[in-house]
C-alpha cells in the first residue's frame, strides 16, 4: 500500500496498521517511498509528540500497545480500506463543538462522510442547547452526511440507526451493553455513557435539505469526579481512567464504519 502523505504520517500509518508489532526500518522506507534516515526523524517527532515506539535492534520498530493518541492515520488503519477510501477524517485537539465545526465545512461544501474528532470541546451541546461537558477522555465525534445518500430522512429512524451503530461498535469492541433510552442517549444501567444529536441545514428559499450533521459524544474513559455535582450520579464512563482495553481510535473507526453502512443506500 503506497503513502501518499507526510513523512511523518506516512510512518504513524504504517506503525498504526501493524500494531503490535515489530517492523524493519528498511521495510518501512520500502513501503512508504522514503530513506531510512527519514524514518528516524519521523520515529523521534513521533515519540516528542506523545507516541510510545519501542525499538530493538535486528527487529525494528513497534507502536506501543498503551497508545491511545487519536489520529486520522490510527482511525483509518481500524477500518474497512473501502470505508476508509470514503471518508474524510480532520482531528483536533480541542473545538468548541464538533457539529459546530462540521456544520461550518458543510456549508462549505464538505460532503458525505466528512468526520471531525476531537479530544476535548470547551462548548459541547445536547439537545435543546444543553450543555454536554466534554472533558478530556471523553470521544467527541460529529458526521456530515448527504441527504441523496441516505436509506432515510426520518429524524427518528435515523436517531435510530446512528445510536444502533454505536452500541453495537460498543459491544463488539468492549462486551460492554448499552441501553438506549429516549432516542438520543445511551446507557449502562441507570448511567448515562453516550449523546447524540443530529442537526440539518436546508436552502431558504426551496427548503430542500442540503446536509445532516450526527455529533455523537461518549464518556471513554472520563473521570467522572470531575464532571459538575448534577451530573456526577447521571454519568458513567466506559472505562476507568487509563483502564481502556480498547483506543479511542478502535471505537471512532468502528462507529464511523457501521453509520456509513447502516445509513447509506
Amino acid at each position: 500500500m503506497g503513502c501518499d502523505l507526510k513523512t511523518t504520517d506516512k510512518v504513524l500509518a504504517f506503525l498504526e496498521r501493524n500494531r503490535g508489532k515489530f517492523v524493519l526500518g528498511t521495510e518501512m522506507a520500502a513501503e512508504c517511498g522514503i530513506s531510512r534516515s527519514a524514518i528516524w526523524k519521523a520515529v523521534k517527532e513521533l515519540r516528542d509528540n506523545g507516541y510510545v515506539i519501542e525499538a530493538v535492534s535486528n527487529k525494528g520498530y513497534s507502536l506501543g500497545s498503551q497508545n491511545d493518541i487519536i489520529s486520522t492515520e490510527g482511525i483509518k488503519a481500524n477500518m474497512d480500506a473501502a470505508v476508509a477510501e470514503e471518508v474524510s477524517i480532520y482531528v483536533y485537539d480541542t473545538v468548541g463543538s464538533t457539529s459546530d465545526t462540521a456544520k461550518e465545512m458543510a456549508l462549505k461544501g464538505s460532503g458525505h462522510g466528512t468526520v471531525v474528532v476531537s479530544s476535548k470541546q470547551t462548548r459541547g451541546r445536547g439537545r435543546k442547547d444543553h450543555v454536554f461537558f466534554s472533558p478530556v477522555g471523553g470521544l467527541y465525534m460529529s458526521m456530515i452526511l448527504s441527504p441523496g445518500k441516505l436509506k432515510s430522512l426520518d429524524h427518528e429512524a435515523v436517531t435510530s440507526m446512528v445510536g444502533n451503530s454505536v452500541r453495537d461498535a460498543v459491544k463488539d469492541l468492549t462486551g460492554v451493553s448499552l441501553e438506549r433510552k429516549g432516542i438520543n442517549d445511551l446507557f449502562v444501567g441507570d448511567k448515562k455513557i453516550c449523546g447524540i444529536l443530529i442537526e440539518s441545514g436546508s436552502e431558504f428559499d426551496s427548503g430542500a435539505l442540503q446536509w445532516l450533521v450526527v455529533g455523537i459524544g461518549i464518556n471513554f474513559d472520563s473521570d467522572i469526579s470531575v464532571f459538575p455535582s448534577d451530573l456526577r450520579e447521571k454519568a458513567s464512563s466506559l472505562f476507568a481512567p487509563r483502564s481502556a482495553t480498547i483506543t479511542k481510535n478502535e471505537l471512532i473507526a468502528a462507529v464511523t464504519e457501521r453509520i456509513m453502512k447502516e445509513l447509506s443506500t
